[in-house]
Protein backbone atom coordinates (compact mmCIF):
# COMPACT_ATOMS: atom_id res chain seq x y z
CA UNK A 1 0.00 0.00 0.00
CA UNK A 2 1.08 3.17 -0.85
CA UNK A 3 1.64 6.36 1.74
CA UNK A 4 0.07 9.33 -0.21
CA UNK A 5 0.87 11.88 2.85
CA UNK A 6 3.32 14.92 1.37
CA UNK A 7 6.33 13.91 3.78
CA UNK A 8 8.93 10.92 3.29
CA UNK A 9 7.73 7.32 3.43
CA UNK A 10 7.48 5.03 5.99
CA UNK A 11 11.28 3.36 5.49
CA UNK A 12 12.55 7.10 6.22
CA UNK A 13 10.22 8.03 9.09
CA UNK A 14 11.82 7.59 12.46
CA UNK A 15 9.70 5.09 14.24
CA UNK A 16 7.65 5.71 16.95
CA UNK A 17 9.61 7.26 20.63
CA UNK A 18 12.60 7.85 18.73
CA UNK A 19 14.30 10.86 19.90
CA UNK A 20 16.38 13.64 18.27
CA UNK A 21 19.46 12.96 19.72
CA UNK A 22 19.20 8.87 18.03
CA UNK A 23 18.84 10.54 14.82
CA UNK A 24 21.39 12.68 15.29
CA UNK A 25 23.72 9.78 16.58
CA UNK A 26 22.58 7.81 13.68
CA UNK A 27 23.24 10.73 11.14
CA UNK A 28 26.65 11.19 12.60
CA UNK A 29 27.65 7.33 12.28
CA UNK A 30 25.99 6.75 8.45
CA UNK A 31 28.60 10.13 7.96
CA UNK A 32 31.50 8.60 9.48
CA UNK A 33 30.82 4.87 7.27
CA UNK A 34 30.10 7.09 3.75
CA UNK A 35 33.60 8.78 4.73
CA UNK A 36 34.90 5.28 5.23
CA UNK A 37 33.30 3.80 1.87
CA UNK A 38 35.26 7.01 0.24
CA UNK A 39 38.25 5.93 1.78
CA UNK A 40 37.84 2.55 0.60
CA UNK A 41 37.50 3.60 -2.56
CA UNK A 42 40.83 5.33 -2.35
CA UNK A 43 42.32 2.27 -1.61
CA UNK A 44 40.93 0.98 -4.84
CA UNK A 45 42.38 3.58 -6.59
CA UNK A 46 45.68 2.90 -5.03
CA UNK A 47 45.35 -0.63 -5.65
CA UNK A 48 44.06 0.20 -9.78
CA UNK A 49 46.70 3.38 -10.23
CA UNK A 50 49.48 1.15 -8.52
CA UNK A 51 49.21 -2.15 -10.39
CA UNK A 52 48.41 0.18 -14.02
CA UNK A 53 52.35 1.42 -13.31
CA UNK A 54 53.65 -1.79 -12.55
CA UNK A 55 52.97 -3.11 -16.00
CA UNK A 56 53.80 0.26 -17.09
CA UNK A 57 57.36 -0.80 -15.87
CA UNK A 58 57.21 -3.44 -18.37
CA UNK A 59 57.42 -0.72 -21.10
CA UNK A 60 60.14 1.52 -19.76
CA UNK A 61 61.92 -1.32 -19.38
CA UNK A 62 61.84 -2.21 -22.73
CA UNK A 63 62.55 1.41 -23.80
CA UNK A 64 65.42 1.62 -21.81
CA UNK A 65 66.47 -1.50 -23.09
CA UNK A 66 66.07 -0.54 -27.35
CA UNK A 67 67.94 3.03 -26.01
CA UNK A 68 70.98 0.96 -25.33
CA UNK A 69 70.61 0.85 -21.63
CA UNK A 70 70.26 -2.38 -20.59
CA UNK A 71 71.66 -2.48 -17.37
CA UNK A 72 68.87 0.27 -16.34
CA UNK A 73 66.33 -2.01 -18.00
CA UNK A 74 67.40 -5.25 -15.96
CA UNK A 75 67.39 -2.75 -12.85
CA UNK A 76 63.85 -1.85 -13.35
CA UNK A 77 62.71 -5.28 -14.02
CA UNK A 78 64.60 -7.14 -11.03
CA UNK A 79 64.18 -4.70 -8.37
CA UNK A 80 60.75 -2.74 -8.98
CA UNK A 81 58.52 -4.56 -11.25
CA UNK A 82 56.60 -6.77 -9.12
CA UNK A 83 57.89 -5.32 -5.83
CA UNK A 84 55.71 -5.33 -2.43
CA UNK A 85 54.11 -1.95 -1.59
CA UNK A 86 54.57 -1.86 2.18
CA UNK A 87 56.46 -5.24 3.56
CA UNK A 88 55.26 -8.69 2.49
CA UNK A 89 52.44 -6.77 0.84
CA UNK A 90 50.77 -6.20 -2.65
CA UNK A 91 48.35 -3.82 -2.98
CA UNK A 92 44.82 -6.51 -2.57
CA UNK A 93 46.66 -7.17 0.62
CA UNK A 94 46.32 -4.25 1.62
CA UNK A 95 42.59 -3.88 0.70
CA UNK A 96 42.02 -7.60 2.40
CA UNK A 97 43.56 -6.64 5.70
CA UNK A 98 41.53 -3.08 5.41
CA UNK A 99 38.61 -5.00 4.42
CA UNK A 100 38.06 -7.80 7.48
CA UNK A 101 40.07 -5.09 9.84
CA UNK A 102 38.12 -2.09 9.52
CA UNK A 103 35.75 -1.90 6.83
CA UNK A 104 33.53 -4.91 7.84
CA UNK A 105 33.09 -4.79 10.86
CA UNK A 106 32.45 -0.60 10.85
CA UNK A 107 29.68 -2.08 8.28
CA UNK A 108 28.14 -4.92 10.31
CA UNK A 109 27.85 -1.67 13.79
CA UNK A 110 26.23 0.78 11.77
CA UNK A 111 23.48 -1.91 10.30
CA UNK A 112 23.44 -3.56 13.88
CA UNK A 113 22.76 0.03 15.49
CA UNK A 114 20.11 1.08 12.84
CA UNK A 115 18.40 -2.57 13.30
CA UNK A 116 18.13 -1.82 17.08
CA UNK A 117 17.44 1.73 17.61
CA UNK A 118 15.32 2.58 14.27
CA UNK A 119 13.90 -0.74 12.99
CA UNK A 120 16.56 -1.04 10.63
CA UNK A 121 15.42 2.61 9.05
CA UNK A 122 18.33 4.27 6.83
CA UNK A 123 18.96 8.13 6.48
CA UNK A 124 16.47 9.06 8.77
CA UNK A 125 18.55 12.30 9.70
CA UNK A 126 18.68 13.25 6.13
CA UNK A 127 15.30 12.72 5.47
CA UNK A 128 14.46 15.04 7.99
CA UNK A 129 17.18 17.28 6.82
CA UNK A 130 15.24 17.04 3.13
CA UNK A 131 11.54 18.38 5.02
CA UNK A 132 13.22 20.80 6.98
CA UNK A 133 15.03 22.22 3.91
CA UNK A 134 12.29 21.56 1.07
CA UNK A 135 9.69 23.97 0.16
CA UNK A 136 6.55 22.39 0.07
CA UNK A 137 3.89 22.44 -2.60
CA UNK A 138 6.86 23.28 -5.26
CA UNK A 139 7.17 21.21 -7.93
CA UNK A 140 10.98 20.45 -7.68
CA UNK A 141 11.05 20.12 -3.56
CA UNK A 142 8.74 16.92 -3.80
CA UNK A 143 9.18 14.55 -0.34
CA UNK A 144 9.27 11.53 -2.67
CA UNK A 145 9.72 10.02 -5.94
CA UNK A 146 6.36 8.90 -6.16
CA UNK A 147 5.53 12.22 -5.80
CA UNK A 148 7.30 14.15 -8.54
CA UNK A 149 5.36 16.00 -11.13
CA UNK A 150 4.75 14.08 -14.55
CA UNK A 151 5.69 16.14 -17.15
Amino acid sequence: MSDHHDGPDAAHRRPPGMTDATVRALGALSKALETTERARGHLYAFHQLTGGADFELDRAADLMHEAGHPRWAERIRHDITGRNVIPGHWTFQIIEAYDATYYEPFKATEREARRELADGRDHLYEAELKEARRTAGHPDHTARPDAAPQG
